[in-house]
């Protein structure tokens, strides 16, 4: 396999549980403020979970209460079947994370960062060895962090993750900063990592990104989610049958006689209807001298999906 992700015998350390993270009603409320209302959803073994809003929507509110940085107001987190309230220490052990930046010290080498934290996880040499191939680091292990660029950067803080050998890997924003091949090596170490059957929670605003590395993604807007599901379940909601015709006016008013949805565009008419539904439809414009000149399936990519659910607020 070409980029960086290196396999190793990672697959015997992951124990299937499905599902390993369940957030269950969620709710953060800060004085008078519903920071996150009501949030649920699940991961499964081997899934690449993606997690998108808006800035301010709760996205990093969410990661602290599932990692137990804060105690939510109300609802549960479980961790591969431990209550991170009443069995935190059992659930913790089950969870590596990154929340916003990785926390690295640049005077020390790349090896003595992943030591200083091996010796509070129990972990030893071989372990260390294991997490720095993993990523592709083994090479630069022993020169000082200042010198790495920051998408080595990235892969120790995830390297330092994975020292615990966790089932869940949660990172805010892992690709955040990284130029467009560093984005790509991150895509294929997140799926490599998930396909040796670790869950892994990414919270990004690289809508496009997220569309390629994830296996399921929720949309968090305002606090609560507003949709959620697989990404070709998700593109597939958001299918639709572009008419390019002549009259566009009079096109809608045949459309309406028919009790037919549409949404116009200039010269162009959104059915929200399959190919298959679509001569019928067709006939009538004709029938009725419309001009139509083409009529094509078209499918929303997820950030398009993304503006039109959030009503195009940034994800910055």
């Amino acid at each position: 396999m070409t980029g960086m992700y290196h396999r190793t015998s990672f697959r015997i350390l992951v124990k299937p549980t499905t599902p390993t993270l369940v957030a269950s009603g969620l709710t953060k409320v800060i004085g008078k403020r519903t920071i996150v209302d009501d949030v649920s959803f699940e991961l499964d073994s081997g899934v690449v979970f993606g997690f998108l809003g808006p800035n301010g929507a709760g996205k990093t509110t969410t990661i602290r209460m599932l990692v137990g940085l804060i105690r939510p107001t109300a609802g549960t987190v479980t961790i591969c079947g431990y209550s991170v309230r009443r069995e935190f220490e059992k659930a913790m052990r089950c969870i590596g994370c990154i929340v916003e930046t990785p926390d690295l010290y640049r005077f020390m080498t790349g090896r003595e960062n992943l030591a200083h934290f091996a010796r509070m996880l129990n972990a030893d040499d071989a372990d260390i060895e294991r997490v720095a191939s993993l990523v592709n680091l083994s090479h630069r292990l022993d020169q000082r962090v200042g010198t790495y660029s920051l998408g080595m950067r990235q892969r120790l803080g995830i390297a330092q993750a994975l020292l615990g050998r966790p089932r869940v890997l949660i990172l805010d924003e892992p690709a955040n900063g990284l130029d467009p091949a560093g984005i790509r090596e991150m895509r294929e170490l997140l799926r490599g990592l998930a396909a040796e059957g670790l869950s892994v929670f990414v919270s990004s605003h690289l809508l496009a990104e997220i569309e390629l590395m994830c296996d399921r993604v929720a949309i968090i807007h305002r606090g609560r989610i507003l949709k959620s599901g697989t990404v070709p379940e998700l593109i597939a909601s958001q299918r639709a049958m572009e008419l390019h015709v002549g009259d566009v006016e009079r096109a809608a008013a045949v459309l309406r006689e028919k009790a037919v949805e549409f949404t116009p565009d200039h010269d162009r008419l959104f059915l929200p209807i399959e190919e298959s539904d679509t001569p019928p439809i067709l006939a009538a414009l004709v029938e009725n001298g419309i001009a139509v000149y083409s009529a094509r399936p078209r499918v929303q990519t997820l950030e398009e999906m993304f503006l039109d659910a959030t009503g195009g607020e940034s994800v910055l």
